[in-house]
């Protein structure tokens, strides 16, 4: 395994990509924006091998249901272009994190395009460069996806609050950190900051690892939107003040029966739009939907360390490989923790499932096998 990083310029670009393929002389290599040192720092971490992509992965320093999906993508085509063993990759890749599908998807599509190529021509070089054909389509598509919802999800907001001035509430972070594009449930935001039509962006601190706090904001300020940084339970005097006019959030896995695994904190969320009777929308492509987990109590809820609970890491701090202890203590020793990565919210809850398809609402089965196969119409022809 090798692994490396890379510090930018001390010069902020006006973009820097979460994830790009390069082929310098020493060889193919995947550079991701390490999301860990964000925003002290943007700084890249290199990975040569798929065992360095799997502990980024599980680091959170690349994160985020469609960009796992591409990243899953590119660590197949990694290891295959550099003569691994792309069977043994391809399951470790895909066992990095259970909850998010999109990375299941991304490894899957790579390895069948190995495969096939393989079989068809008993040539590995040949094989590796539709690994990687297959994960720089999938990019691609994930860029183009990433625009058709921002559009779905605008059109969907000046439907149910005609007038403009909305005032979202959003949760961890789903924008161009964790797609090949603006994001998912960030990017529509956006699109309503551009049309003059976002009046605030309240932003989840979310707890623990504080994903709305460092990465959120971060690109929120950079987009120059009105922002407003809360700790996660402050959302409740928000909704009981009048202050939210829709929730905006991302998912992981959306399963047959619209169930919708996000980052832990969405399900309350929820609960207080319905009370409230405010909307609780869900952005995501289409391959986060997930025909083969019929519905939420279905769907595996990765249970992440308890030492990101007990303890507390300062961003700046490099957090790969880092063990318990590393971070300030902030509960006595010994203290057991709690740290579901995801919680899971039931279709009743869900006002809208937005994706690069259209928007189902209400979201039910039924309609939500029904854009699956919309989508893979549109896919095939």
């Amino acid at each position: 395994m090798a692994d490396q990083y890379a510090h930018s310029d001390n010069k902020r670009p006006t973009e820097i990509p979460a994830l790009r393929w390069e082929e310098p002389p020493e060889g193919p290599v995947l550079v991701l924006l390490d999301q860990t040192r964000l925003p002290a720092e943007e700084v890249e971490l290199v990975c040569t091998d798929a065992p360095a992509l799997v502990e980024a992965i599980r680091s959170l320093a690349v994160r985020g249901a469609p960009l796992l999906g591409i990243a899953g993508a590119y660590g197949v085509a990694l290891a295959a272009v550099r003569g691994f063993d792309v069977d043994d990759a391809a399951a470790a890749l895909e066992s990095a994190r259970p909850t998010a599908v999109n990375l299941a998807v991304g490894v899957r599509r790579a390895h069948a395009a190995h495969q096939a190529a393989l079989a068809r021509t008993g040539d590995p070089r040949q094989a590796a460069g539709a690994a990687l054909a297959a994960a720089r389509q999938l990019h691609r598509e994930d860029t183009e996806a990433s625009a058709r919802m921002a559009e779905h999800g605008l059109a969907l907001l000046d439907e149910l609050l005609p007038g403009g001035g909305h005032r979202i509430l959003t949760h961890c972070n789903t924008g161009s950190l964790v797609s090949g594009g603006e994001g998912t449930a960030f990017a529509v935001a956006l699109a309503a900051h551009r049309a003059g039509r976002l009046r605030r962006l309240w932003v989840d601190e979310t707890r623990p690892l504080l994903q709305g706090a460092r990465l959120t904001a971060y690109e929120a300020a950079r987009s120059g939107m009105a922002y407003t940084l809360l700790t996660d339970n402050a959302a409740g005097s928000l909704f009981a003040a009048g202050e939210v006019d829709a929730v905006l959030v991302g998912a992981d896995r959306i399963a047959a029966d619209g169930s919708v695994a996000n980052k832990v904190g969405s399900y309350p969320l929820a609960v207080l739009a319905r009370y409230h009777h405010v909307p609780f929308i869900v952005v995501a492509p289409v391959t986060t939907v997930d025909p083969q987990t019929p519905d939420g109590a279905s769907i595996e809820v990765e249970q992440r360390p308890g030492h990101e609970v007990t303890e507390i890491t300062a961003p700046q701090v490099p957090v790969v490989g880092l063990e318990a202890g590393g971070g300030i203590p902030v509960a006595p020793l010994g203290t057991q923790a709690y740290n579901p990565a995801f919680d899971v919210t039931p279709p009743e809850l869900v006002t809208a499932i937005v994706t690069e398809e259209g928007a189902v609402s209400p979201v039910t089965a039924d309609a939500l096998a029904e854009l699956c196969a919309r989508s893979r119409q549109v896919t095939i022809s």
